[in-house]
This record gives C-alpha cells, sequence and structure tokens, in this order.
C-alpha cells in the first residue's frame, strides 16, 4: 500500500500525491493550463488520468506553465488521488496513460512524489532551451525553431548574455501580473552553434516570470544580427520597464528541458520559502515566482 498524505480528496478519502514526468509538443496545444473549448497538456492528461484511475476529476500542478506552442521534455507535475485507486492501477498506470494520450504528449514516469513535494513551489530552478535556425533557415525545424533570415554572432550574444547573470527585477522581460515579483535570479544564459548550424540558447534560473525566456531571445537577436549593440539589453534590464522595441520570441523554438529540486529532506522548507514571498514582492531577498 502506498503511503497516503496527511489530506483529502473530495469524497473524504485519503490521498496519495504522485510525481509524473511529463514531454509534449507543444505545437497543437493552447499553452499547458486549461481554457474552454481549447485543447491544452493540462486538460489532456487530467482526462486520462481520470479515466485510468476511476476517479470524478483531478488537478494536475506543473512546474511551468508553458505557453501555446511551447514544448517540454522534462516538465514536472503533481497530482493528488485517492490512494486506493492509485493502489489499484500503479503497475499498468503509466501504459495505460500513454495509451489514453495523443502521439505529442507522454507520460516519462509516475510514482508517489516524496513528502512536502510540490512540483511548483519546490523547484530551485528551471532549464529551458531556446532554438534559432538562422539565415535562409531549414524548414524542417519550422515547428521547433524561430526562423531568423539574419545569420547571428553566438560572441556577440553570449558578451550580450552574461551581463544579465544574476538576481535583478526583470520587469523589462516580463509580462506584468498584479501582485507578482520579477525579481529572479538568472543563473545561465548562454549561446552556442551546433555542428547543424542550429543556433541554441540555454537559459536556467530559480524561476521565470510570464514570457521572460522569450523577451531575453527576443533582446539577443538584435545583437546577434548587428542591428542593437552588445549593452543594449543590459541597459533594458536597468529601465526596469518593458520597451516595445524588445519582440518577444517565437514560442516554437522554446523548449522546458528540466526542473530542479532539493533533496527529499528539503522539499517541504523550500517550498514553503516561495510561498512565503509571493505577496511581498519589494521585501523579497530571495525572489521567488513559480514559472
Amino acid at each position: 500500500m502506498t503511503e497516503p498524505l496527511d489530506a483529502l480528496v473530495p469524497g473524504g478519502l485519503s490521498a496519495v500525491r504522485l510525481r509524473l514526468l511529463v514531454a509534449y509538443d507543444g505545437t497543437d496545444f493552447c499553452g499547458w493550463a486549461r481554457q474552454p473549448g481549447l485543447r491544452s497538456v493540462q486538460g489532456s492528461l487530467e482526462a486520462a488520468m481520470v479515466t485510468v484511475l476511476r476517479v470524478e476529476s483531478v488537478r494536475a500542478v506543473c512546474a511551468g506553465r508553458t505557453d501555446a506552442g511551447v514544448h517540454a521534455r522534462g516538465q514536472v507535475v503533481h497530482v493528488d488521488v485517492p490512494a486506493a485507486s492509485w493502489d489499484d492501477v500503479a503497475p499498468v498506470a503509466l501504459r495505460r496513460l500513454n495509451g489514453l494520450l495523443d502521439a505529442d504528449v507522454r507520460v516519462v514516469s509516475i510514482e508517489p512524489a516524496a513528502a512536502g513535494f510540490d512540483a511548483r513551489w519546490s523547484a530551485l530552478r528551471r532549464h529551458y532551451r531556446y532554438q534559432v535556425s538562422d539565415g535562409v533557415g531549414d524548414p524542417l525545424r519550422r515547428t521547433t525553431c524561430a526562423l531568423h533570415g539574419e545569420l547571428l554572432d553566438v560572441d556577440l550574444m553570449n558578451e550580450a548574455s552574461t551581463m544579465l547573470l544574476g538576481e535583478h527585477d526583470f520587469a523589462a522581460f516580463c509580462r506584468e501580473r498584479e501582485g507578482t515579483s520579477s525579481v529572479r535570479t538568472l543563473q545561465r544564459f548562454d549561446w552556442v552553434r551546433d555542428d547543424d548550424g542550429v543556433v541554441t540558447a540555454h537559459v536556467t534560473a530559480d524561476a521565470f516570470c510570464h514570457s521572460m525566456v522569450r523577451s531575453l531571445v527576443g533582446a539577443l537577436l538584435p545583437v546577434g544580427d548587428g542591428r542593437r549593440g552588445i549593452g543594449w539589453p543590459a541597459e533594458l534590464l536597468a529601465a526596469r520597464v518593458r520597451d516595445a522595441a524588445v519582440t518577444v520570441a517565437p514560442a516554437r523554438g522554446l523548449v522546458l528541458q528540466a526542473v530542479d529540486y532539493p533533496d527529499d529532506a528539503s522539499l517541504a522548507e523550500q517550498a514553503r520559502v516561495a510561498r512565503r514571498w509571493r505577496g511581498a514582492p519589494q521585501d523579497n531577498p530571495v525572489t521567488r515566482g513559480c514559472e
């Protein structure tokens, strides 16, 4: 038997929290979040789990809510379900879920979560990848790469990206959401051109504001093609206001690669710290949003 949570699901039943690793091609989804009348990753996953677990409803919580067209290879999700329902299907749950889901979304793994785990709030950092096919572009990469008509200088982009690392108010690169902080710690932002000619950005932070990665990429592309100077993205950062000159890069180039968590003993404390500062952005020394 699984060990239930110290909580109940609807109906007064003991619950178990499940941890899922999910991958998806976001091309034909409206994004992660459920939206009326639209196909979402969350809605597809929840519908499959309702069928497999034979429950009335479930709510899937993810580590990073992705927009329409954004992909994921390492999305982490938690779901609270009746312990008895999980015990009945545990050995075959993975196979049955993937049998119900369309081919553009896969559950890579599913298991009971450690005590204190929260897919969103327990996360330490998120890792994203953004790919660009520059110059003439490769039409076969049109769903996984942004197509950029000018050739990019990766060295210039790396020089400019380095100036953005560290803890800052990234308001210039976020869509404003009332009551949330735009302070984040950008831990990695670098570019490389692979053997196939694709230019890839690797971006890691403790958390990301809405549209932050795509806005950062959008500010670096004109540096790479020579339209802006190396210091321009840092000037935008210092101004702390959104600039209409920054174009949000297309969703199709973005992939949520992985999410890092502390050891099991620290999961609950990490979630507590993350939640603590949610409503006090001006007093927040450690950030911490949740995308």
